[in-house]
């Protein structure tokens, strides 16, 4: 299947091309990048072997609509531009955030400008979502803190109060993208952490609270601290919310394996083992572990997962597969990049 991506030189589509390449359908037929049109593939991404030689190219439209599968790796409000050069039958999976949210209001608060409509949201370890990606040509690929988020609460709804949902989140500095900012380099984060954009102003807050909603049902308010930690990528997210009901930490941890269980990717790990970044690193998958605080009645879950991977590019090829009719878990099934 001859597949396009727009937005390569970034460090999600370099993820992203590093994956292509092992899949055993896809073949990647144009690959554009907007700053760097005309370098060759390896001199931003050099450890992408396989691709010496190649360059990026100039976005063109002619040369996008041979493509039967595209990807869209571009900043937050660039993707819809450039959708609308492109033939309505070709298949589209865009990890920006341009249409992941069903809410007007939501866009305009938490992003700006023009908003563009949703598509179907593309978190296909929750229950019911694979078969609905696979019904569509076009995916809303999810944000990284949304994915940790919403596949650490989300079994809960059954037995916890999601209307009042805590959240501190640790990410390695790719999450912040690949421009050059003072707070980003080597001397300001080495050695130190730090929150940014907390007190409820993060972008992904609506979009965690959608996702949530439309699973469970019920009314979700999310109070998320996101830190920037002191690595290049993954994710661990610690969420607590109040239990409703008396309930067991065998009960729960039965629960969340049922929940998963038609999951390849989404992992609780035994008792007493921590989920870890090192883990899931170059990875789909996503580890979880779960905890009962009896002095405040509270569920605690912790969560790792890639930001890079799970949650951007692996997913990214994991709704691609599901839209394209090909196995959940091809080109995904590769043993995490460890320590």
């Amino acid at each position: 299947m001859k597949i396009g991506l727009i937005g390569g030189s970034g460090y999600a589509g370099g993820e992203l091309l590093r994956l292509l390449a092992g899949h055993p359908h896809f073949e990647v037929v144009a690959v554009s990048a907007h700053s760097n049109a005309g370098e060759e593939i390896t001199s931003i991404h050099p450890q992408l072997h396989s691709y010496a030689g190649r360059k990026f190219s100039a976005f063109s439209a002619d040369e996008f609509s041979q493509c039967e599968l595209i990807f869209l790796a571009l900043p937050h409000g660039e993707s819809a531009k450039l959708i609308a050069l492109l033939p309505h039958t070709v298949k589209i999976v865009d990890l920006g955030a341009d249409y992941r949210l069903k809410s007007e209001d939501s866009w305009k608060k938490y992003y700006g400008g023009d908003y563009t409509g949703s598509w179907v949201y593309g978190i296909a370890d929750l229950p019911g979502k694979s078969a609905e990606i696979a019904q569509s040509s076009r995916v809303a690929n999810p944000g990284c803190y949304a994915t940790s988020i919403a596949l650490g609460a989300a079994p809960a709804s059954s037995f916890a109060d999601l209307s009042d949902v805590v959240v501190v989140a640790a990410s390695g500095t790719t999450g912040a993208g690949r421009t050059a900012k003072i707070n980003l380099i080597a001397s300001e984060v080495a050695g130190s952490l730090s929150s940014y954009k907390f007190g409820g102003v993060h972008q992904h807050t609506p979009e965690i609270e959608e996702t949530l909603a439309s699973i469970t049902g019920q009314n979700v308010k999310v109070s998320f601290t996101p830190i920037l930690a002191p690595m290049p990528r993954g994710i661990l997210s610690t969420i607590t919310v109040k239990l409703t009901k008396a309930i067991s930490l065998e009960q729960v941890r039965d629960a969340y394996v049922q929940y998963y269980e038609d999951s390849m990717f989404v992992t609780l790990l035994p008792e007493g083992q921590m989920p870890k970044t090192s883990s899931v690193l170059g990875s789909n998958f996503a580890q979880l572990q779960v905890a009962i605080d009896a002095h405040t009645n509270r569920l605690v879950v912790s969560v790792a997962i890639d930001n890079l991977g799970k949650g951007a590019a692996a997913q990214a090829l994991h709704n691609a597969n599901l839209i394209a009719g090909f196995a959940a878990t091809d080109g995904l099934l590769g043993n995490g990049l460890g320590a």
